[in-house]
């Protein structure tokens, strides 16, 4: 029966009101812009997207504010899209713990030397869906995961050659061999630690928009330069180039389970019952033995090409599913590279590649930093530029009328001289 048919048999006057629509809960976090933005007269309403697209105003940092390795940045919101800018992006420097077994005898990890640090640099965007509320979330939390999972490795990153084990010594003399088999090198950590912070930033944002009621994802593109090398990570349609004076070289993929290795770790992780508990999904480089339980040894799962370390288990020493190599963050050696004076990597989110090609972003560096060596901003300016290159002006550079109505960031990363700039420990 209708809640109207109860009111006219029991109680006096007329039906009921229409119930009230459910109010919508609050984002897990408020929106704002990137703070390194903060002065750069940039505001969170809706001006800046009720206009036409030549009126949208790019956005950069303040002259004299410093991204790492003096980075140029900026930013359009779009064109009536959403009211919002559902892009996000964060820079910084990474500082990374070292961490040494205790002598205790439940192996904590203590911080012998909180003063020791391994450094690096950090730069990412993030393209929001359904919101700007992922994209945040990611800003806000994806460099924390990053940091402690490379923490987690450091130990093996700063070794000639990680060793198959963390405490310091090997359970089998043979150790040593299994890993130089499998190719593991210090780079290989890097990986595992950027997709594990991937996956588990991932969750943390899926955790928090169910607990507030809402929807929505983002893309994130990242970049990070440790020890003389720059990682590329890339999860959606955001790209990285490389731009030099006679190449242009993508540094980003989708990221997606490519290698079989990963598409049958996926599936036993999914449906665990086809391991008929007599397999583990995890990978090892080699087959573990009893003396392993309670060590730190290297592994990997279904969401990673790199490696990382975990506390070995009754489980872990089941069969193993798989064997296989694989990579899906590009890793660029900066000293093989040797970068000369006008060397950059461009980031932008999938709004500045709608409408230019790679060979048009690199035609459009290559005809700007030359003219313009003596100004300090120039990378910032290289950022704008390319940006309203989207906006279909007929003084634009490209000259092709093309518009892009989707918000666009913008990072330009200079490779040149950033010797002072690279990782030490």
């Amino acid at each position: 029966m209708s809640a109207n048919w109860f009111r006219r048999r029991f109680l006096p006057g007329g039906p009921l009101p229409a119930p009230r629509p459910p109010r919508p809960r609050a984002s897990p976090v408020p929106y704002r812009r990137p703070r390194f933005l903060r002065g750069s007269g940039s505001s969170p309403g809706t001006a800046d997207a009720s206009c036409r697209p030549d009126a949208r105003p790019v956005r950069s940092p303040v002259r004299g504010r410093a991204l790492p390795w003096n980075a140029g940045y900026a930013e359009i919101i779009n064109a009536e899209k959403s009211e919002f800018n559902e892009d996000q992006a964060a820079c910084g420097k990474l500082c990374i713990r070292r961490f040494e077994f205790g002598v205790e005898e439940d192996q904590e990890w203590l911080t012998l030397c909180p003063e020791e640090f391994l450094t690096g640099h950090y730069w990412a965007l993030f393209d929001g869906h359904g919101g700007p509320a992922a994209a945040i979330l990611a800003a806000n939390t994806l460099h924390s995961c990053l940091r402690q999972q490379l923490e987690a490795v450091v130990e093996g990153m700063v070794a000639t050659q990680p060793p198959m084990h963390l405490s310091g010594h090997c359970i089998r003399p043979s150790d040593p061999q299994f890993v130089e088999e499998k190719g593991i090198r210090a780079e290989d950590l890097v990986v595992g630690a950027l997709e594990s912070a991937f996956q588990e930033c991932d969750e943390v944002i899926g955790r928090e928009l169910e607990a507030s009621g809402q929807v929505g994802g983002c893309t994130a593109l990242v970049a990070v330069t440790l020890q003389g090398k720059l990682y590329v990570a890339n999860a959606g349609d955001s790209r990285a180039i490389l731009v030099r004076r006679d190449e242009v070289r993508p540094l980003s993929s989708e990221f997606t389970p490519e290698t079989e290795r990963q598409r049958i770790q996926q599936l036993a992780f999914l449906y665990p019952e086809l391991l008929a508990g007599e397999f583990t999904r995890l990978e090892f480089p080699r087959r573990l033995k009893g003396d392993d339980l309670g060590q730190k040894v290297l592994f990997r799962d279904h969401h990673m090409s790199g490696w990382s370390y975990k506390c070995v288990e009754q489980s872990d020493l089941k069969y193993p599913l798989i064997h296989g190599q694989g990579r899906q963050v590009t890793v660029l050696d900066m000293d093989q590279l040797e970068p000369q004076e006008e060397d950059v990597v461009v980031m932008a989110t999938d709004g500045l590649w709608d409408v230019l090609s790679n060979e048009q972003v690199a035609r459009l560096v290559r005809s700007f930093l030359p003219g313009n060596r003596e100004d300090p901003h120039r990378f910032s300016e290289l950022a704008q530029m390319l940006i309203h290159s989207t906006q279909g002006k007929d003084d634009s550079p490209t000259q092709e009328g093309q518009v892009s109505y989707d918000d666009v960031s913008v990072f330009v990363i200079p490779l040149h001289n950033q010797g002072q700039g690279r990782s030490s420990h």
